[in-house]
Order: C-alpha cells, then sequence, then structure tokens
C-alpha cells in the first residue's frame, strides 16, 4: 500500500519508519519548500501544481501537521481515502469551533470570549478576570501567537504582540500539571486508548514527557478516555487523535486537540507495545490495532536548539536516540531521547543523568521530583 503524507517533517518521518516493516511505501507532499523527513520520495510543491500526481502515485492520504490547507485535503478526499477526516482539520484550525465542538460534547474548558480588537480583548479580560490567556484563533502553535495578561490594561501591547485580527481569550486555569491523552480509532470504529502522559513545558515548548503519568487516579484516567471518545465518535474519525488538558482541583479541562501523532506520544516507540506511529498506520491502512499497553515506565526529552553530547547518551544503556536529520537553530526540534525504567524512583535518576548531556535542557521538575 502507497500512503501519502500532507507534509514532511519528523513526524512524517517516524510514520514511515514505523510503515515500512508493515510493507507500507510513503510519499511525501510538501507545501512549505522546507521538508526535513530524509526518506521516501518527497514532492515539493508551493502552489499545488504537482496536486494531481500526488494523487496518482497514492492509495492512502494522512497528514502529519495540521497547519495546511483545508481546501486541499477536502480535494484529495474526493479521490482517495483521507485519514484523519478533513472535517478534524478544519476544526482543528479554529479555536473558537473547537472551543465550542468541546462544549457540545460536555468536555470542559477554560471559560473563553472572541476579541477582535485591543478594545474587545480588555473587554474580554475584565469579564472573565485576569489572568488571561489570549491566543490567535488560527494558526498558532509550539506557544507562538500568545500572551499571557496580567492585567486588562495590558490588552493594547497583547494585541499588537500577537497580530491577529481574532482572538481566543481564556480564563487562566490553575492547573497542578499539563497532561494528555492519545487514542486512536480504525476504520471499523474499533478504540484504543494509550496511558495518559504528563508533560512539562519550557518557553512554551515541550520539554518532557511521563508516561504512564505518575499518581495518576484511575478516574482521571477514565474521564479522559471519555472525553476523547467523544471526540473520535463525533468526528468518525480514523486514526491518532490527541487531547491535551490540564489536571485541575476539580478534575480534568481540556486545553486542545491535535489531529494527528502527538509529541507527548513519542515515548510510546520504545514505551508502548504498539508505538503512536505504528497504531496510527495499521488506522489508516484498514488494519486491526495494535496493544497500547506500556513496558514499564518511560520519560521523552525533546533535543532542542542544539544536539549536545549524543556519544555520551548512546553510551547509556537505558536511552533511546532518535534523532531527525536536522541542522540546529534557536527553538528547533532536533530529535529526542526516550529513557525506560522500571520504577519512577529509577526513572528520576536516569531522566536527570541522561539530561546534563543536553545543553538549555531546563530543570526535571515533574509530579516525581515535587516534595510532599
Amino acid at each position: 500500500m502507497r500512503i501519502g503524507v500532507l507534509g514532511a517533517g519528523q513526524l512524517g518521518r517516524m510514520l514511515a519508519l514505523a510503515g515500512y516493516p508493515l510493507a507500507k511505501t510513503f510519499v511525501f507532499y510538501d507545501m512549505s519548500g522546507s521538508p526535513s523527513a530524509g526518506l521516501g520520495e518527497v514532492i515539493i510543491d508551493r502552489d499545488g501544481q504537482y496536486l494531481d500526481d500526488f494523487i496518482s502515485r497514492v492509495d492512502r492520504v494522512t497528514y502529519e501537521f495540521e497547519h495546511l490547507p483545508v481546501d486541499v485535503a477536502e480535494q484529495i478526499a474526493k479521490q482517495k481515502p483521507v485519514h484523519p477526516c478533513p472535517r478534524a482539520l478544519k476544526v482543528c484550525q479554529n479555536r473558537e469551533a473547537e472551543k465550542t465542538l468541546f462544549g457540545e460534547l460536555g468536555i470542559p474548558t477554560p471559560q473563553w470570549k472572541i476579541a477582535d480588537s485591543a478594545e474587545s480583548l480588555q473587554a474580554a479580560a475584565e469579564e472573565l478576570g485576569c489572568p488571561v490567556v489570549a491566543k490567535s484563533n488560527t494558526e498558532g502553535y509550539d506557544g507562538k501567537g500568545q500572551a499571557v495578561l496580567r492585567s486588562p490594561e495590558e490588552a493594547a501591547a497583547a494585541w499588537k504582540s500577537i497580530g491577529h485580527p481574532r482572538l481566543i481569550v481564556e480564563k487562566f486555569v490553575d492547573f497542578r500539571r499539563e497532561v494528555s491523552i492519545i487514542a486512536v480509532r480504525a476504520e471499523d470504529g474499533e478504540l484504543a486508548f494509550y496511558p495518559m502522559a504528563e508533560n512539562a513545558h519550557h518557553e512554551g515548548i515541550l520539554r518532557y514527557s511521563i508516561a504512564p503519568a505518575p499518581k495518576l487516579e484511575k478516574h482521571v484516567q477514565e474521564d479522559a478516555e471519555r472525553y476523547i471518545k467523544a471526540l473520535l465518535n463525533e468526528l468518525n474519525y480514523v486514526g491518532v487523535l490527541t487531547l491535551e488538558l490540564f489536571e485541575t482541583a476539580d478534575g480534568l479541562v481540556a486545553n486542545e486537540m491535535a489531529p494527528r501523532v502527538h509529541n507527548s506520544g513519542h515515548w510510546s516507540i520504545e514505551g508502548a507495545m504498539t508505538s503512536q506511529f505504528e497504531n496510527h498506520i495499521r488506522a489508516v491502512s484498514g488494519h486491526p490495532l495494535g496493544s497500547t499497553a506500556p513496558r514499564g515506565v518511560s520519560c521523552m526529552i525533546n533535543i532542542i536548539a542544539e544536539h549536545g553530547d549524543i556519544e555520551r547518551i548512546l553510551e547509556l544503556p537505558y536511552a533511546h536516540v532518535h534523532l531527525y536529520n536536522k541542522g540546529e537553530r534557536p527553538g528547533r526540534k532536533l530529535g529526542h531521547v526516550t529513557v525506560l525504567a522500571d520504577s519512577y524512583e529509577e526513572l528520576v535518576w536516569r531522566v536527570k543523568n541522561c539530561a546534563q548531556f543536553l545543553p538549555g535542557c531546563p530543570e526535571f521538575n515533574s509530579t516525581l521530583t515535587a516534595r510532599g
């Protein structure tokens, strides 16, 4: 089977690496002009003149990045199966549509309002009560297009810094930690859920993911599974879906969803019986899903900006290195390391030992290292 992938970054690269053992071949369709997948066939097409050629080369199509033209996905879907469906892509590109869908499905969200001017942003901040988070309604990711307002008087500066004509303004959530759940739905409706991950961000970029999330009560995992199941079924979804959440004293609050394999699921390559990448390929190809059970406990560490001392990390028997074949640049994801352990106590020591070889890696802070 020939699988077409819209986008040609590291997620596409890892999808292909998971698909080759299942006798899949891959064609990447890149609209940015800067592909980094480094394998498979890549079609670079900035103006759409090669889209028909791409469609003719593949049997099914998926995507590794949600910030791509929905009309392209819809055009392809008229000729070949596209998983996940273009509707999921459309919802995830618009935070207002996304939060509205969450509300319709009974998924808790922060209080939110829409602002289309500096004045309405200030009014929203006053009504919701600061602090609030203002985000571009479309196009933002990895912390881009966002601003935190500590007072309504900061609205004018925030509006200017974001530079987007329509913002979603959310009441700041007093959360214990950030978590995510990844699930996969097959063509026949079969569902599988991965253990939730605890995520730590620094400067708007994910730095650490621990799975299964430590100190997680059973009902919290069950709530997350119920929320993401509602999304999967409502969208008639096929493939991997990620739901990012805040864990609060009153339960889970949804932040956003991603219609694709996700950075917080990279641990699953070594840390689960079947990785998120293989399960996505299984789903979009029409195969049965694989087991999502964890193999012990894991922590994924993102390699950001500089590669660091990879040779020293390769010496560690419990560390698995994945490099994306990218040049160093501030804020750029260059790869990740997955650390495996048999216990959370062992994991803490191993992660700290590994992180010392990654320059600029923030201190490992999680519920594992918190006092009390």
